[in-house]
């Protein structure tokens, strides 16, 4: 091999020589796509490598090729390969002898969102799945949050510097407790009951979990949610002659409480995006405008503890005393990775 050719693929070597180093003597296996990206194919990673694992429970352990630049420096920054990380996934061995492929699937179709949308993921970072993480299966994993890689951790390339971004399988109800509070220390508290947070098909949910739940909460009410932005589909928001109605599915109420508590009961702004409307919640005293399409509303402690009194998962109508601020419930539709209804929050 020439030495140019050896230069050319400087950020693919770092990468390998890592895995070499993390495993050494295994040979991975390594999936690599027909036509890479570079020269004009469908998959955005040029390839995945699986390794076989041992520690804290067997499993597989994928890391992707792609997301660095892997060859010749292209980008005007110097200091980062890239988009900055290369993703890992976990995956408990179930005794097979070749690795699952479905992750390489998944692991490609992160790679689509991040080529095609510009967004790119970070340590503590959660992202919907709307559906199992491995099509056609019933697990309960239907969400991914993000963390350096334990093990990994971070390499200087001669293309630049990367993380290692490790993919986890959480649960709905999971990714929704981690919003209240902060991703990175949700995952922290995860991996004292999952070593190296292995994504397990099979498992239920930590927040049946009565000691993790508690632990939960305790770091809810001490450091309050990093999470400044969420979306929910049902949003409506109007203000006339100084009063507000605000509406909301139904089934989506206990998060938004949770979430109000966790940023303006610690003195910090959400923001509340839906496909109709938007709302700006900030703590202080009592106050509603219209700014840009958005209802910026203040939200006074007293009003947030009532909302947490009266507000519960049914339709109906709410009023507060408080402030002239009225919650309108509709019914919410639960539906299945396909689309159909399963159930309907009414």
């Amino acid at each position: 091999m020439s030495n140019e050719t050896e230069l050319n693929q400087a950020g693919f070597d770092a990468i390998a020589h890592a895995m070499g180093q993390l495993y050494p003597g295994q040979k991975g296996f390594y999936y690599g796509t027909v036509i890479p990206a570079f020269l004009g194919g469908n998959d955005p990673l040029d390839g995945v490598e699986v390794w076989k694992s041992e520690r804290g429970i067997p499993h597989w352990h994928y890391v992707t090729y792609g997301f660095t630049e892997l060859y010749q420096k292209e980008s005007d920054d110097p200091k980062e390969s890239g988009y900055g990380f290369e993703l890992t996934f976990r995956l408990k061995r179930e005794g097979e002898e070749e690795p699952p492929v479905w992750p390489v699937n998944l692991l490609q179709n992160l790679a689509r969102y991040v080529f095609s949308s510009g967004n790119v993921f970070g340590p503590g970072h959660h992202m919907n799945a709307n559906g199992p993480i491995a099509l056609e299966s019933d697990t309960q994993l239907t969400a991914l949050a993000f963390r350096t890689d334990p093990e990994l951790g971070e390499l200087d390339t001669p293309n630049g510097h990367m993380i290692f971004l490790q993919a986890v399988g959480i649960t709905h109800d999971e990714m929704e407790a981690l919003m209240c509070w902060n991703g990175e220390k949700f995952l922290r508290a995860m991996e004292e009951k999952i070593p190296l947070c292995i994504s397990d098909l099979a498992r239920g949910s930590l927040m049946e979990s009565p000691s993790f739940r508690s632990l939960w909460q305790q770091g809810v009410e001490k450091d309050g949610s990093s999470t400044g932005f969420l979306y929910m589909d049902e949003i409506g928001a109007k203000l006339s002659a100084g009063t507000v109605v605000l509406r909301f599915g139904a089934g989506h109420i206990q998060t938004l409480l949770n979430m109000l508590q966790a940023r303006v009961g610690k003195g910090r702004d959400l923001y509340l995006q839906g496909e109709d409307a938007s709302v700006f919640f900030q703590p202080g005293e009592f106050a509603a405008a219209m700014e840009n399409d958005t209802l910026v509303l203040r939200l006074p402690s007293q009003a947030l503890d009532e909302l947490r009194a009266i507000l519960c998962p049914h339709a109906g109508v709410y009023p507060l005393s408080s402030v002239p601020i009225t919650v309108e419930l509709v019914p919410t539709e639960i539906t299945d990775a396909r689309g159909n209804t399963i159930r309907v929050i009414e």
